[in-house]
């Protein structure tokens, strides 16, 4: 009987590492160590040991919650991405004039890959290595599947091309050429962050100081190149 009740406690402590398998400020403080390690390190080079030191727990701990680390880079991408896709989409989509769609994707796109530097080589790594798999997150985050979700915002953004082009205002330009165009100027820089860090022989703050001149620079820059 005691042996028996000696087992079981044993079974329970392997079960849940303590530290805190209930407390739920935990598995955030998980997240943001590991959003910092895959900044600093790559989502590839990035070691669960170090994300743990970061966060200030033991590796069990790391493993009990997500139990390995693409699990985690996952968690950590959808929880980025929750914030950035949805209101760049739904920008995008929206009635808003197109002037005012360019510049709130900047703000948005910019200010959200600030945070999340991490996001557009993680989506690259995806598409490169399971193409189907980026389709698959970004549903997730979005809750509709790409081939729902695109249509309706192409033909929004088409109906407003047109009435430009018939304006006077805009050169001919398809939907998905604009949208394209738009995201990769803005994502690029991130993408590209140590390459051009390199060429631009730019620390850290001098890239941020980068980023933030490209806030004034880019709208205009866009909008430019869209005129006859």
């Amino acid at each position: 009987m005691v042996l028996t009740k000696w087992l079981n406690q044993m079974v329970k402590k392997k079960r849940a590492p303590r530290a805190a398998a209930d407390d739920g400020a935990t598995e955030q403080r998980i997240l943001n160590a590991a959003r910092l390690v895959f900044v600093r390190r790559g989502t590839a080079g990035a070691r669960m040991q170090e994300i743990a030191e970061e966060a200030g727990v033991n590796k069990a701990l790391l493993h009990y919650y997500f139990r390995s680390k693409a699990r985690l880079a996952e968690a950590v991408f959808r929880h980025g991405a929750g914030q950035l896709l949805p209101p760049v989409l739904q920008t995008l989509g929206s009635d808003l004039p197109l002037p005012a769609k360019v510049a709130r994707v900047v703000e948005l796109e910019l200010d959200q890959l600030t945070l999340h530097p991490f996001l557009p080589a993680y989506i690259l790594s995806e598409l490169h290595h399971d193409p189907a798999r980026a389709g698959q997150l970004i549903a997730g985050v979005t809750g509709q599947l790409p081939s729902t979700l695109g249509p309706r915002i192409f033909s929004t953004l088409q109906r407003q091309l047109d009435a430009e082009v018939r304006a006077g205002r805009f050169r001919p330009i398809g939907a998905d050429q604009f949208v394209i165009n738009l995201l990769s100027l803005c994502i690029f820089p991130f993408a590209a962050r140590p390459m051009i860090q390199a060429m631009l022989n730019l620390g850290d703050k001098g890239f941020a100081g980068f980023i933030d001149r490209r806030r004034d620079e880019l709208v205009p820059f866009f909008l430019g190149a869209l005129r006859p």
